[in-house]
């Protein structure tokens, strides 16, 4: 098992610190360093920026919106950041959800799985440099009725295959991603309740005539170090609830129901009803210590090794950290997890 670092979103006066965080992990080893995108600042952008100023990590987005650009545009961004990486670059993708595509973007949130199954096609196809051609259901290229020609991508990217991630959560895009994916980019993931999961994954790989061997899967983790992990456990309450009751509507929150089959239904009703009713301390207060320690690092060194142990053998091979700690703590937090991963023996 690996390590990685994902700084999430940018733009929220943390720049520098993030920056300093990137150059840090790139120091020790870690493997990769993954950005977000939303509706703020884009992935790109900062990872180019990432790229350039780090010199073996490999640098990821997590995720590029699929709505937010053409597959064409995606390969060529692809390209580019490979070419300016010497290499370096992960494409993770994901579809987002109905309120940022449909509010920001403006793209029917209609038939993710068909969706993302053609974009990734025609992103390869292009990655591969061929003339694109393409008659799908959801994309024709060109388009039939105009002067359109099939065009090749005249970058050459540095490596032949890109690897690319796909963000999924539900069962569905789960078997979609072991069919089609080169690794699956997982949030509050729980080794404990991982294996129904990781069945959806090997149904998929199955389909396409594989196994998950040398699949990547790379949940992104908080890490919070300290001396009580109960207490550390309260830095997370904030970023669980808002996910848990604000990333999408009351009848589809994808992570809410995530939550719902790992057993924590009624909980997650009321952190969705306490945050829809702006009730962000009690939102926080409802989300269980048992769901924050089940998918989280917290406390001490010992016991964040035992937890990576946990990830390993249920089937992690690169554990992305994500540090909950004010940032002059960052790069003691990044240490730390590489201390915890030495001892735990699963590097």
């Amino acid at each position: 098992m690996r390590l990685g670092l994902n700084l999430g979103y940018w733009g929220a006066g943390n720049d520098a610190s993030n920056l300093t965080l990137a150059k840090e992990a790139d120091a020790l080893g870690y493997s990769v360093v993954w950005v977000a995108e939303a509706y703020g600042s884009d992935a790109a952008t900062v990872l180019a920026w990432i790229a350039a100023q780090t010199s073996s990590i490999d640098v990821g987005s997590a995720v590029f919106q699929i709505p937010a650009r053409t597959p064409a545009a995606t390969a060529m961004t692809a390209a580019t950041l490979d070419t300016l990486s010497g290499g370096r670059f992960r494409l993770g993708l994901g579809v987002s959800g109905p309120q940022v595509s449909e509010g920001w973007h403006g793209v029917r949130f209609t038939a993710p799985l068909g969706r993302t199954r053609e974009y990734v096609d025609i992103v390869r196809a292009a990655l591969r440099r061929e003339k694109v051609r393409y008659e799908g259901k959801h994309f024709q290229l060109p388009l039939p009725d105009g002067p359109g020609k099939a065009l090749a991508l005249t970058v050459h990217p540095v490596r032949e295959h890109i690897p690319t991630y796909l963000a999924a959560i539900g069962p569905k895009n789960l078997e979609l991603t072991g069919e089609i994916a080169d690794g699956w980019l997982p949030v509050f993931f729980s080794p404990e309740h991982a294996p129904a999961q990781l069945d959806h994954l090997r149904a998929g790989a199955a389909k396409a005539g594989r196994t998950l061997t040398d699949f990547d899967i790379a949940p992104s983790v908080p890490l919070v170090p300290g001396e009580d992990w109960k207490t550390c456990a309260d830095s997370v309450r904030a970023y669980a609830a808002l996910y848990l009751g604000g990333m999408g509507s009351r009848e589809k929150n994808f992570y809410n129901q995530l939550a719902v089959r790992m057993g924590f239904a009624t909980a997650a009703a009321e952190v969705q009803d306490r945050y829809l009713a702006k009730d962000y301390q009690g939102a926080m207060a409802a989300v269980p210590l048992e769901f924050l320690d089940a998918t989280s690092l917290l406390g001490p060194t010992e016991r964040i090794a035992e937890r990576m142990t946990a990830f390993a053998e249920a089937g992690v091979t690169t554990l992305n950290v994500i540090p909950f700690v004010a940032p002059e703590n960052g790069a003691a937090a990044l240490r730390t997890a590489l201390e915890a991963l030495e001892r735990a023996g699963v590097a």
